[in-house]
């Protein structure tokens, strides 16, 4: 198989991952500077992940350019990666509702690990 048919798979699942995080910001209830700041931690964990995302979306655009082909065991990969990806809006979601909280902070960085290993299997 081609890689295309992966990396426009790739890209599509990242960019609802991304789309999916931020349908999550809520509009603020007032016309004030001031209703934006409840929403501070929300918009910051946001903003982490998105560029969180775009790393792991850069390094898999430049890591497919280095391959020829695509084996199964790459798509298997791949899946993995993007399982762990597509938990980033839930765990982003969780820790910037409740402030950078012990627990919901550290779901997210087992998030993060989980796709940090993954990425290093796909390679």
């Amino acid at each position: 198989m081609g890689k295309s048919r992966l990396e426009a798979f790739s890209d599509g699942v990242i960019a609802i991952i991304i789309t999916i995080m931020v349908l999550e910001l809520k509009v603020p209830h007032g016309d004030s500077i001031e209703a934006l700041t409840p929403l501070f931690p929300v918009f910051l964990s946001y903003v982490l992940s998105f560029v969180y995302l775009g790393i792991y979306w850069n390094n898999h655009h430049h890591m497919l350019h280095t391959s020829d082909k695509v084996t199964g065991p790459m798509l298997w990969a791949n899946l993995h990666l993007l399982f762990w990806l597509s938990l980033v809006p839930f765990a982003t979601g969780w820790m910037g509702e409740n402030h950078f909280a012990a627990a919901p902070s550290a779901v997210y960085g087992v998030v993060l690990l989980m796709a940090a290993i993954a990425y290093w299997i796909l390679q």
